[in-house]
């Protein structure tokens, strides 16, 4: 079930639109002011917000300029003004769809439903350089191509990926693969990298597997 923050100050317009949501299976929160948005963000995982532009205490523009430079969360501007500049400046602030009041309510559930499809597609994949990890089924691709990962080594592939470019200790590749107690598996760690490195290579990936001076491994485009 995704949840969507309402900020809104109308209580006409958040009656609304919280009980349309709500009979679509969404969970909702609701904030009248950008002070309570905050708040709710503060406790709730959010998937998408809905955000109005004129709040009581501040500019809805800033509030979102603020929320993307801390989460990638999907934001969808819903407004009385709609005006082409007006428009620009939500997505220039980062949102990522507008809708002017008033509005089809029908037309806002399927912007909403548009955009956590999209935000579920780039969640469920991770990329660097030409690799492509598909985090659902955990399969790994390398310029398209299926380099037929086993579970340890979409595991550990990951998590070098998404710290490329900087060093991941041999403890710490170790304990994501075997579990906390896992001080005697540096040979079989050594023997997983060899592999991916090999797989890596079957694709003619511009990636490589180095290892590090007193221990550790760091993944890097060439």
């Amino acid at each position: 079930m995704s949840t969507i923050l309402l900020v809104e100050d109308n209580p006409h317009i958040m009656k609304i639109n919280a009980q349309l949501l709500t009979l679509r299976g969404y969970q909702v929160l609701q904030a009248e002011t950008a002070a309570q948005a905050r708040e709710q963000l503060r406790w709730h995982p959010v998937d998408l917000i809905v955000l109005d532009i004129l709040l009581p205490d501040g500019s809805g523009l800033e509030l979102c300029r603020e929320l993307k430079a801390q989460r990638p969360i999907p934001i969808l501007f819903l407004t009385a003004l709609g005006e082409n500049q007006d428009v620009v400046e939500g997505l220039r602030a980062g949102g990522d769809d507008y809708l002017a009041k008033p509005y089809d309510l029908e037309v806002l559930v399927a912007r909403i439903e548009a955009r956590l499809r999209a935000a579920g597609e780039v969640r469920r994949y991770f990329g660097y350089g030409g690799l492509k990890l598909d985090l659902l089924t955990m399969t790994g691709y390398v310029n398209g191509k299926d380099i037929q990962l086993t579970q340890k080594e979409f595991t550990a592939l990951l998590l070098l990926a998404r710290a490329a470019e900087r060093k991941v200790s041999q403890e710490e590749l170790m304990e994501a693969l075997w579990g906390p107690d896992a001080h005697a598996e540096s040979r079989a760690l050594w023997t997983l990298i060899s592999r991916l490195r090999k797989k890596l290579n079957s694709q003619e990936s511009r990636l490589e597997i180095s290892s590090l001076r007193g221990g550790g491994y760091l993944l890097e485009q060439l």
